[in-house]
C-alpha cells in the first residue's frame, strides 16, 4: 500500500492557527462509514447522533508546558529544551535547539536558576537526556516557566494556554493535546450524559512522534512511535457492559482509538485494566475489535492518522469527505473542525 494513496490537496489557509472563541462552535462533518453519506453540522449538535446506552471514551491526558527557554551560565548562550519523556525521577528525554551547543555535562539554567538541567546523554537529531535540579514541585515550576509545545504547523502564539488542553485534562504527561477533545465543553458533556450516554476515561500520553512524517513509500515499512497508556478497571468493566448491552463504543480521538484497539486486540475483543506502551499501526485492512465510531479532527495528508480513519471508514469515503471539507472550507488540524465517523 503506497503512501501517495493517502494524499490530498490542502490549501494552507485552511490550517487553523487559533482556536474558536467557543469550543463547541466548530463545524462537524458526520460521515456514515458504511455508505459514505455526509452531513454538515455544528459540533454542539453532536448529541443528536448519540444514543442512550452508547459510551463516549475520552483521553484525560494533560499537556505539559514542556517548552523551556534557558541559558548556559558559562557562555550566556540561549538554549531551547523540549521535554519528551520522563525516564525516571528527574531524568528526562528531550529535544534541544541548537543541539551543537549542548554536550554531555553541559549545564542550563531556567528562570534565573529556579530550575537547572545537567546534560547526562546525547542522541541523534538533537536528542538529549537531562537531570533536573530544583526546590519545590517540578510540575509547579514547569507551569510557571514552560510554554505549550504547539504543533509545528501552528505559527501563531496562543494567548490562553488552557485552550490547548481539554476541559477534562487530568493526568500530566503529553507533549501534544488529544485535539479531538478540544471541542467539548463542560455543558456539552453534561448534556451528553443527561441523554443516557456513558462517559469513560482512558489515559494515553501523546508523544511528538504523532507529528513524524511517514518516510517509507510502502506504508507497511513505517515504524510507529510508542506511547504510554492506562485503562483502569472501572473503564474496562463499563466498556464490556456497554458492548454486551448492544451499545456503541465511540472514541474521542485517534489516541483513545489506539488505546482501545491495543487492549481489545490482546484480549479477544474484550477490555481489561492494563497499562503499557503501544505502537499499534492502524491502516486499511485492519479489523477493528474495540470501537464502533470515532470523533476526530481532520489530519495531515499522508499521515498515519489519515490511514487510521481510512481503515475505519474506507479510503475512498475518507478522501471524498476530506475533499468535500476542503471545498466547504472546513478548518483543519489541531484547532480545526471535527469529523464524526459512525
Amino acid at each position: 500500500m503506497k503512501l501517495d494513496m493517502f494524499d490530498f490537496h490542502l490549501p494552507e489557509e485552511l490550517i487553523a492557527q487559533v482556536p474558536l472563541k467557543n469550543r463547541a462552535d466548530s463545524r462537524l462533518l458526520v460521515l456514515n462509514k458504511e455508505t459514505g453519506e455526509i452531513k454538515h453540522e455544528i459540533f454542539n449538535h453532536i448529541t443528536e447522533y448519540l444514543r442512550e446506552g452508547d459510551c463516549l471514551v475520552l483521553n484525560d491526558t494533560k499537556v505539559l508546558p514542556a517548552r523551556l527557554f534557558g541559558i548556559k551560565p558559562d557562555t550566556g548562550a540561549k538554549i531551547e529544551v523540549l521535554l519528551l519523556k520522563q525516564v525516571e525521577g528527574d531524568e528526562w528525554e528531550t529535544l534541544v535547539k541548537p543541539a551543537k551547543r549542548v554536550k554531555k555535562g553541559t549545564v542550563i539554567e531556567f528562570g534565573d536558576g529556579r530550575l537547572t538541567a545537567v546534560c547526562t546523554g546525547e542522541a541523534e537529531h538533537g536528542g538529549r537526556t537531562f537531570h533536573f535540579k530544583y526546590e519545590g514541585i517540578f510540575y509547579e515550576i514547569l507551569d510557571q516557566l514552560g510554554q505549550m509545545p504547539l504543533p509545528p504547523y501552528i505559527k501563531e502564539q496562543l494567548e490562553d494556554q488552557d485552550r490547548y488542553q481539554t476541559v477534562y485534562a487530568k493526568e500530566p504527561g503529553s507533549a501534544a493535546a488529544p485535539t479531538a477533545g478540544l471541542h467539548f465543553t463542560e455543558e456539552l458533556l453534561q448534556e451528553i450524559a443527561g441523554k443516557g450516554v456513558h462517559i469513560a476515561f482512558i489515559t494515553l500520553h501523546v508523544g511528538l512522534g504523532t507529528f513524524r512524517p511517514v518516510s517509507s513509500d510502502d506504508i507497511e515499512g513505517h515504524d510507529m512511535h510508542a506511547e504510554f497508556y492506562i485503562m483502569n478497571e472501572a473503564t474496562a468493566d463499563l466498556l464490556n457492559k456497554v458492548r454486551s448491552n448492544g451499545g456503541r463504543i465511540i472514541t474521542v480521538g485517534t489516541t483513545s482509538t489506539r488505546t482501545l484497539e491495543t487492549i481489545a486486540s490482546a484480549n479477544n475483543g474484550h477490555f481489561k485494566a492494563s497499562s503499557g506502551w503501544t505502537d499499534i499501526f492502524i491502516y486499511p485492512g485492519y479489523e477493528f475489535k474495540g470501537i464502533d465510531g470515532l470523533i476526530t479532527n481532520f489530519h495531515l495528508p499522508k499521515s498515519t492518522l489519515i490511514m487510521l480513519v481510512s481503515a475505519l471508514a474506507g479510503r475512498e469515503h475518507i478522501l471524498h469527505a476530506y475533499n468535500t471539507a476542503v471545498e466547504e472550507k472546513y478548518r483543519f488540524f489541531s484547532f480545526g473542525d471535527a469529523m464524526f465517523i459512525v
